[in-house]
């Protein structure tokens, strides 16, 4: 199904431009939790790609349910959440595609903006808007999905599996922002089965904790 799902993924276009070209990454840098050879099962794990830009990420992924820990977020949440981080200049300033599984399965995005700051300590959970929503498939354990999303130009589109999820106009201050593709997940474990992102030039990072 993976496979399948990447096929159809890559051939996906927009009737404006042409697809972000996406390609296999090394390790990721992880910046807080674990990635045990391309598994995530703790409770909070944050993670970028070097040499990467923010311009379009893809995750692959086999879910395997909850982590055996939850941690809440700030907010004070314990959501059940992965997805993607682009242009991810530090911890408090990004851009998110979020698979979300609660209070219902949908698909957030968001940006995080704070000018001036650059760490989680430093913003915490201030700076986001939300940018819309869309529904999503419920995760079941088991099950296999993939999540990409490009930018072009002022414009995010979203794709579950080989379907476009969520499409629309990011706001003006995501010009600002520049740095590389990442993931980001929240009490869910599961299994990456690809990353992918276009070719850049960020160095790893390990400061970046959001």
């Amino acid at each position: 199904m993976i496979r399948h799902a990447l096929l159809l993924l890559a051939a996906c276009a927009t009737s404006e431009a042409a697809p972000v070209k996406l390609e296999a990454t090394g390790p990721l840098c992880v910046t807080k939790g674990r990635i045990a050879e391309r598994s995530i099962a703790d409770a909070t794990v944050r993670a970028i790609a070097a040499d990467t830009t923010g311009e379009g990420a893809l995750l692959a992924f086999a879910f395997r349910g909850d982590s055996r820990k939850r941690r809440e977020l700030a907010n004070g949440d314990a959501r059940r959440q992965l997805g993607l981080k682009l242009r991810a200049r530090d911890g408090c300033n990004l851009i998110y595609v979020m698979w979300r599984l609660d209070p219902v399965p949908q698909l957030e995005v968001s940006i995080k903006v704070n000018p001036g700051k650059t760490t989680h300590r430093e913003c915490g959970a201030n700076g986001y808007t939300k940018l819309g929503h869309a529904d999503a498939p419920a995760l079941a354990a088991g099950a296999s999905h993939a999540l990409r999303a490009e930018i072009h130009g002022d414009e995010l589109i979203a794709w579950i599996d080989d379907q476009v999820a969520w499409r629309g106009h990011l706001p003006a201050v995501a010009r600002t922002l520049a740095g590389p593709a990442g993931l980001r997940s929240d009490n869910v474990a599961f299994e990456i089965v690809d990353f992918r992102a276009p070719r850049g030039t960020a160095a790893c990072r390990t400061d970046e904790i959001d």
